[in-house]
């Protein structure tokens, strides 16, 4: 599972000119579901997304997490974080999970995340999305579990 999370000051999910999702100080978070994954690694991964601490303190130290910030997610699955572009030019999607396994996962990891008290959205899966993120830093972190 591979997660690219994007710190923001204002981020938002526009699906056929509505608004699905917007929020606030927080992460924007690109979420690519492999063939292997599993629920307990959406959750670990959901729990290491809070509790990383790259929001700055008073010192202006990456010294907080999202807990501490009482920032707010939106989840965005995203399976071309799973692009394999080693032959050609046009980009394999053989690596990402199929979606009856993806969609699901996608949910474990944005349900753990509220249940550690994060006001987390998410976009609509399979939809053609468009995401606005105003990154602050610029801050983007890409996490994978099982690390490589």
């Amino acid at each position: 599972m591979r997660a690219v999370l994007q710190r923001v000051t204002t981020g938002s999910v526009t699906v056929e000119n509505e608004v699905v999702a917007q929020i606030g100080l927080g992460y924007v978070i690109l979420l690519g579901i492999g063939p292997d994954d599993t629920p307990e690694i959406a959750r670990e991964l959901a729990e290491k997304t809070a509790y990383l601490r790259v929001f700055e303190d008073e010192a202006g130290k990456m010294n907080l997490s999202l807990l501490d910030v009482n920032g707010q997610a939106i989840v965005v699955s995203q399976f071309t974080l799973y692009a394999d572009t080693s032959r050609g030019r046009r980009p394999s999607f053989i690596n990402a999970a199929k979606p009856d396994l993806a969609e699901p996962l996608v949910d474990v990891f944005a349900e753990r995340l509220r249940e550690f008290g994060i006001a987390t959205q998410q976009g609509v899966f399979g939809a053609h999305m468009v995401v606005d993120i105003r990154n602050d830093g610029p801050v983007t972190i890409l996490l994978e579990l099982p690390q490589a």
